[in-house]
C-alpha cells in the first residue's frame, strides 16, 4: 500500500527542468541562509527547480516571500509526525507528481558544496539510477569530519553497506545522492511505506539499487564540517544506537518488499 504524508504546497514558480533538488529542511537558521548564497553564486537556481521539503520549521528560512524572492520553486510543509525519510516520501511524492525523471537530495545546514549538482545532472542525463556523493574518490574533499563520525563511518557503515550491497561504497552515510524515476517507482523498491520514517532511506535505497542490477555511480562531493559545531539531527548515544539498528534491518533485508518482518512505531 502507497503511503504518503500529509502535506501542504506552496507552489512559487513553474515547472522549468528534467530534475529537481529536494532539500530536507527543519529550523537550519543562519546555515541555509549561507546555504541559499552559495547557490545562487554557482547559478543553481537557473538551472534545475529547487524544492523545500519542510518538518515544519519556524526560524524564518522557509518565509514564502524569502523562498519566492530566491527562485525556489515550491515549498511543501509536512504535517503529521516524521523525520528524514517522511520528508523524503514527501519530496518524492510531489516531484513524481510533477512530473521529474531524477531527484538529488542534499541537507540544508551548509555542510556540502552544492556546485557538485552540475555532476549529479550529468550523471542522471548519461542514466544512472543511483548517483552517491562521495568525499572518499578522487577529487572528493572531507574538511574536519568529527574523528567519532569518520571511524564510524569506515569501520562500521561503509564495511556493512559494501557488504550488504555486493558494491563497494564508500560514503554510505552522505544523503548528498540521486536517483532516478525509474528507480523509484520501480515496484521491487516501493519507497512509499511507514517504516521509512527516519534515516532508513540512507540504507535502504542505496543497497537497493545495487542488489536489484540498476546502473549506479559514485560522484565526487565536498563536506565541510564548521570548527567546533557539529550541525546534524542524528542526535547523541541514542540516535547511534538507533543507526546501528537500521544497519541490522539492512543486514537481515528487513526493509524489503518481500520481507515477513512487521514493523511498528
Amino acid at each position: 500500500m502507497c503511503k504518503v504524508p500529509d502535506y501542504v504546497v506552496q507552489v512559487f514558480y513553474p515547472k522549468k527542468s528534467r530534475y529537481c533538488v529536494l532539500i530536507p529542511l527543519f529550523n537550519e537558521g543562519k546555515r541555509y541562509l549561507s546555504q541559499v548564497e552559495k547557490m545562487k553564486k554557482n547559478g543553481l537556481f537557473g538551472k534545475i527547480d529547487v524544492i523545500i521539503c519542510d518538518a515544519g520549521s519556524s526560524d524564518g528560512t522557509t518565509d514564502p516571500a524569502f523562498l519566492r524572492r530566491t527562485n525556489h520553486r515550491a515549498l511543501l510543509i509536512r504535517k503529521g509526525k516524521g523525520r528524514y525519510s517522511t520528508d523524503l516520501r514527501m519530496g518524492y511524492d510531489y516531484a513524481l507528481r510533477e512530473g521529474y525523471e531524477g531527484f538529488i537530495t542534499v541537507d540544508g545546514n551548509d555542510k556540502d558544496d552544492t556546485s557538485a549538482i552540475d555532476l549529479f545532472i550529468k550523471a542522471l542525463d548519461d542514466g544512472f539510477d543511483y548517483i552517491q556523493g562521495s568525499r572518499f574518490i578522487k577529487g572528493g574533499k572531507s574538511i574536519n569530519t568529527p574523528f567519532v563520525r569518520y571511524w564510524a563511518l569506515k569501520l562500521i557503515n561503509e564495511p556493512v553497506m559494501t557488504f550488504c550491497a555486493r558494491q563497494h561504497l564508500t560514503d554510505t552515510t552522505n544523503g548528498f545522492r540521486a536517483y532516478s524515476k525509474k528507480f523509484l517507482t520501480d515496484p521491487r523498491v516501493l519507497p512509499f511505506r511507514d517504516i521509512f520514517w527516519g534515516y532508513e532511506f540512507i540504507y535502504y535505497l542505496p543497497v537497493r539499487a545495487c542488489r536489484l542490477g540498476f546502473n549506479t555511480c559514485e560522484v565526487p562531493v565536498t563536506r565541510a564540517y564548521p570548527k567546533g559545531e557539529v550541525p546534524s539531527k542524528v542526535g547523541g548515544i541514542k540516535g547511534n544506537m538507533y543507526q546501528l539498528s537500521i544497519l541490522w534491518h539492512i543486514f537481515w533485508k528487513h526493509y524489503n518488499p518481500e520481507s515477513k518482518y512487521l514493523f511498528r512505531h
